[in-house]
């Protein structure tokens, strides 16, 4: 009973604001472009540097972990290739929704709520990783004609290397100015959620069975290598936590948009991605039973 009530604990307050959003969106049907530049240009930027150049985040303790990170996003790649081969979807569509997950707008909130503020760097991290090469490999699986340049030159990858800096210099803003940057980082997350709410609208009955193949595949493979992975790493207590929940995230919302941006399919990523999201109600709850 202790561990559903602590499942309970995390889940509960995370869906609560993403239903909200839906239903507010069902009713007034917002707006979300606004919010979306400044997440992507202010406060997801301010949020990543803040939590990595913090006084209690060392990098050198969260190596596994960051490795383990790593090793999922490539693997689940190399696995959905051939699936997607197998299931007759196109690759550059299928391969980058199984290999990136929702580790921002769901992950950032229910890591801080499961793991408390002193693993919250940790799971920034995690999500800076992945950015990474989302915004790298990532946006070249989805599109040969990807710029990563520009893609790496924005403000979130800017502030990302900043912050790994900051972490390894121990050079950073003096206190009275990093807890401006986090107060106004933090006003990101119950946003995120809300805005994902407002994007689950957008499922419709003729995408279910389209994106199922996506929606299952990002947990179940995730999980399928996170499992043996955590113990292969030796990874214990929150780390162990962490990366079972990375494993288990839905695929990540920032797909739709660079398959938007380069045409690739994206009303099939979207269905994926939307389907996905909606069914994190039955695999975070798992990856959080097997790893707290």
């Amino acid at each position: 009973m202790d561990l559903l009530s602590r499942i309970a604990d995390v889940i509960i307050p995370v869906f609560l604001i993403v239903a909200i959003g839906y239903g507010y969106a069902r009713r007034k049907v917002p707006d979300l472009s606004t919010f979306n530049r400044i997440a992507l240009d202010v406060l997801a930027p301010v949020l990543v540097y803040s939590a990595l150049a913090a006084k209690d985040f060392h990098l050198a303790d969260h190596v596994p972990l960051l490795i383990g990170g790593t090793v999922l996003i490539l693997g689940s790649g190399l696995l959905a290739w051939p699936l997607a081969r197998w299931f007759g979807a196109q690759p550059r569509t299928l391969v980058p929704v199984v290999m990136f997950n929702n580790c921002g707008n769901m992950g950032l909130p229910l890591a801080l709520l499961a793991f408390g503020p002193a693993h919250f760097g940790a799971a920034v991290a995690l999500f800076s990783v992945s950015n990474l090469f989302h915004f790298s490999i990532g946006a070249r699986i989805t599109s040969a004609s990807a710029r990563t340049r520009d893609l790496l030159t924005s403000p979130l990858m800017i502030a990302t290397v900043l912050g790994f800096a900051s972490a390894l210099t121990d050079l950073r803003p003096p206190d009275v100015l990093l807890g401006g940057l986090k107060l106004l980082g933090d006003a990101m997350l119950p946003m995120m959620l809300f805005a994902l709410g407002v994007r689950l609208t957008s499922l419709t009955r003729s995408g279910l069975a389209l994106g199922l193949l996506g929606a299952l595949a990002r947990p179940l493979l995730g999980l399928a290598i996170g499992i043996p992975l955590a113990w292969a790493l030796g990874l214990e207590g929150a780390a162990r936590g962490q990366l079972l929940l990375f494993a288990a995230l839905p695929p990540a919302v920032m797909q739709f948009m660079l398959a938007e941006r380069y045409h690739q399919e994206p009303d099939k990523v979207a269905a994926m991605i939307m389907l996905g999201n909606a069914l994190a109600v039955v695999f975070v709850p798992l990856a959080l039973a097997i790893g707290l």
